[in-house]
């Protein structure tokens, strides 16, 4: 009986946490609180990754080449990415503080100048895209041949990074807000069309021409563009707490100054990190394009299995930003160690399967015995360090939550700057381990960087962080 009462309350908080009803995150149960943030981040976070996967599955099918332009073009775009991330931290901070402070209209307000800073990021970014796709590869060092099937890509994916852009800071707004529901059914909509699309461009199935690679970045953009305009009704017909009107549309120049401060940081953190990601594919991709699309693919994979994740760390985020603007400190620190163990749960059993199953998994995508063989090696590696991984992401997440972005900023930088790369190139390059002298530098460089993270954490300077 009391296993049935638990099962009947476990599928209502469910029930709750899909729909999305309002909550107020800074009373009552952790667990809770964290359940109920927790499952729709972590769904949104799966379906941001699946565009990635379902972009993979399709063009695997066309060549290695069109599979290699991915990674190359992809492992740029996570420059755009960083800005994204950049600006969105700081667009959960401020809300989720605000939100926290039961100031409903200042959440509106800051809402509206995330979304102007986004659309000037993106323009600039656009510019580069649509005229230097050609140099983008080039500068990757690409072959002749990727360069003149993959251009199309590269340039429609980074022209068109208004949707990326925009679709991660409004549902950074959204999160901030506690309506992380409503993040998750916009991914949801959005990857529904674009595994439709994917299909029909990049083969020519029926009525659409068949475009190849290029075929996935136009249903790719299409489907993040869909999205972005859903967002925009959910902010101004939507009945989440940030309902946008007329007057919220005048430019603030006290609140983006602020929301600047505070994105330099995480720009400054992730540019850190994504920039460290593009000199490892560099290096990868001195072994050929069979050895560089195995790591694509594992990549891929790795990101995907991370997904929920990272949605279990923005829930941290959010319980500390409203935790914080609620004056409650201590409930803050409790939430995101109550969340580091059941991330550390959940990638313990996530490097389990992936040590037993690496090769079966990497079948699916591509069945070339280098590409196999490089694939299964790297996601073996990987898994040895997501137990480590699971407590520095959801600590890194809280530090921004508080809106201290200078910390991880700092951290990444020594344990990507000036320890993952020169241990990359010294152990692939100079002691001529290859390949795997990348990989073993990768988890090594995590392990650190979360070990790291935990001690700084303990000092407690984030409780006092005002934004």
């Amino acid at each position: 009986m009391k296993q049935k009462t638990t099962v009947i309350k476990s599928l209502h908080l469910l029930r709750e946490a899909f729909r999305g009803k309002d909550y107020d995150y800074t009373q009552g149960s952790l667990s809770k609180a964290i359940f109920l943030l927790a499952i729709p981040m972590v769904f949104e976070m799966l379906m941001e990754s699946v565009f990635a996967l379902v972009d993979i599955y399709f063009v695997s099918q066309v060549s290695t080449n069109a599979v290699a332009t991915i990674g190359l073009t992809e492992s740029v775009v996570t420059l755009i990415y960083a800005v994204a991330v950049g600006i969105s931290m700081a667009a959960t901070a401020v809300v989720a503080r605000r939100i926290g402070e039961k100031d409903n209209e200042g959440a509106k307000k800051t809402a509206a100048q995330v979304i102007y800073l986004g659309i000037i990021v993106s323009l600039l970014f656009s510019v580069v895209g649509i005229y230097f796709s050609k140099d983008i590869l080039s500068i990757m060092k690409a072959s002749p041949a990727v360069i003149e099937e993959g251009y199309r890509y590269t340039q429609i994916l980074i022209g068109g990074n208004i949707t990326i852009v925009l679709l991660f800071l409004i549902n950074a707004i959204f999160r901030g807000a506690g309506n992380a529901s409503y993040a998750m059914w916009v991914l949801i909509f959005s990857n529904s069309l674009n595994i439709v699309l994917d299909p029909l461009f990049i083969f020519g199935i029926g009525p659409f021409p068949e475009m190849g690679v290029t075929g996935a970045a136009v249903a790719t953009t299409i489907g993040r563009g869909s999205a972005v305009v859903l967002q925009l009704l959910l902010l101004w017909l939507g009945k989440s707490r940030i309902q946008l009107a007329f007057g919220h549309l005048k430019l603030q120049g006290k609140i983006i100054l602020n929301l600047l401060r505070i994105s330099w940081g995480g720009i400054g953190q992730f540019l850190i990190g994504t920039s460290s990601w593009v000199f490892l594919m560099r290096i990868i991709s001195e072994f050929g394009s069979e050895v560089l699309a195995g790591y694509t693919i594992a990549i891929r994979i790795m990101m995907f299995s991370l997904m929920p994740a990272w949605g279990l760390s923005n829930a941290a985020s959010t319980l500390v930003g409203q935790s914080l603007g609620a004056q409650l400190p201590d409930r803050a620190e409790k939430a995101v160690w109550q969340t580091s163990k059941y991330n550390a749960a959940f990638m313990g059993i996530l490097s389990i399967i992936l040590l037993a199953w690496p090769k079966e998994i990497i079948q699916f995508f591509s069945r070339d015995l280098k590409v196999l063989e490089m694939g299964t090696l790297s996601l073996q590696i990987f898994a040895y360090g997501y137990v480590f991984y699971a407590y520095g992401m959801v600590i890194i997440q809280a530090f921004n939550g508080a809106g201290d972005t200078k910390t991880p900023t700092k951290i990444n930088f020594f344990c990507f700057w000036l320890f993952q790369l020169p241990l990359a190139y010294f152990t692939a390059l100079y002691l001529e381990w290859g390949p795997i002298g990348v990989l073993f530098a990768i988890v090594i460089a995590e392990i650190v960087l979360s070990l790291v993270s935990i001690y700084f954490f303990k000092q407690g300077s984030w409780k006092k962080i005002r934004v």
